[in-house]
């Protein structure tokens, strides 16, 4: 009995994991969370083009675009929530990194109220970086990384993309274990 137990959670485990590769095959884009597949919705924006048009809302509720960074390098450190260990910490050294960067504004994004990325910041006197939430706004889908199963299905994957001043995108990193940091230095070094 004990056996057929755990034939039929390895024959279901196997069917989510074939569910997810199919599902990433029709969307192209696959992560992980604790090497569990989980299928993105779609693909990071092309390096060499413009960004994707895009709303986000800050702290503040205000509604920006890509008019409202015109002219400014930006950095979009994306993740799923502020709450979470890999996400607190990627805030963090964005933060230091943002202290050194000319025309450059980083903007931390995830699907948390802007209340909640206020709190954190605040708590942790976090000032370099600006939050963004695509709680309301089509962020996750233009730029390809809404989850879209899994335990964490309808917040953003882990990414960053980078852009000059035009709007060009010069850097994108999907990062592929949800739970790992991103690639600083490349995206720091793409500034260059």
């Amino acid at each position: 009995m004990a056996s057929k137990k755990k034939s039929a959670k390895k024959a279901k485990k196997k069917a989510v994991k074939k569910t997810a590769k199919k599902s990433a095959k029709k969307t192209g884009s696959t992560v992980t969370l604790g090497g569990n597949p989980v299928s993105v919705s779609g693909k990071l924006p092309k390096t060499g083009k413009s960004l994707p048009k895009f709303s986000l809302t800050t702290s503040a509720l205000k509604d920006i675009s890509n008019k409202d960074i015109a002219g400014k390098r930006v950095i979009f450190n994306i993740f799923p929530s502020i709450d979470t260990p890999t996400c607190a910490t990627s805030t963090r050294k964005f933060n230091e990194i943002a202290a050194s960067l000319q025309n450059t504004e980083v903007y931390c994004v995830s699907a948390d109220l802007p209340f909640a990325q206020g709190r954190f910041c605040g708590s942790e006197g976090i000032s370099n970086v600006k939050t963004a939430s695509s709680f309301r706004s089509n962020f996750g889908s233009v730029f390809g990384v809404n989850l879209t199963n899994g335990v964490l299905k309808g917040v953003l994957a882990r990414a960053i993309v980078v852009a000059d001043e035009k709007g060009k995108v010069l850097h994108t990193e999907l990062v592929s274990e949800i739970a790992s940091e991103p690639n600083y230095d490349a995206a720091v070094n793409s500034l260059r």
